[in-house]
């Protein structure tokens, strides 16, 4: 249902610019990059080098609905940025797209061992896809996201393990293990 077309932001990097200027991003850090940002991020390789690289999001009808960065490429452990074009949020995509980069990812980079995303506290929609994806929360870091124009909120992280994938079943998270 969906894949994942790799972008070259340095020869084309018009479509990208267009993207990521044309909507709002409510719940990212930048919630309305300019041009002048994205082209700046792109020179210094933030959408592609060694540690980042950069993805359309393609549905076999619907065509392009969004935007994959993976980052931290180096560790055994990337992260995501994910970003649905507003005509395309809170229609149900989200679960179906995160299972489709989770296998994709996994499937291409066999020495990735976990695979972890963040939002913030309020963002919901996402919360609720990590979870009916299979994801587990793993942290709540408090005051971790900061908000332009006001107090920061708390980041949360889920991840899947590599084995939870393969086997599909879940390792929990130890949450009662404090010493005393």
């Amino acid at each position: 249902m969906f894949t994942f077309e790799r972008i070259d932001p340095v020869a084309e990097p018009q479509e990208l610019i267009d993207f990521m200027t044309a909507q709002p991003w409510p719940y990212h850090v930048n919630s309305h990059p300019t041009a002048e940002e994205i082209r700046q991020a792109i020179g210094a390789g933030a959408y592609r080098d060694d540690e980042n690289d950069s993805y359309w999001i393609v549905h076999r009808t619907l065509g392009r609905v969004g935007f994959v960065r993976l980052e931290d490429l180096e560790d055994p452990t990337p992260l995501f940025d994910l970003r649905l074009a507003e005509e395309h949020r809170c229609k149900g995509l989200g679960k179906d797209i995160l299972l489709a980069l989770t296998d994709w990812v996994f499937e291409n980079n066999p020495r990735f061992a976990r695979f972890e995303g963040q939002t913030r506290e309020d963002n919901l929609p996402m919360r609720k896809t990590f979870v009916r994806a299979g994801w587990v929360k793993e942290a709540h870091y408090r005051d971790g996201w900061p908000v332009a124009g006001g107090g920061a909120v708390a980041s949360v992280a889920y991840t899947i393990l590599r084995r939870d994938w393969e086997t599909g079943v879940t390792t929990p998270v130890p949450w009662d293990d404090n010493p005393q």
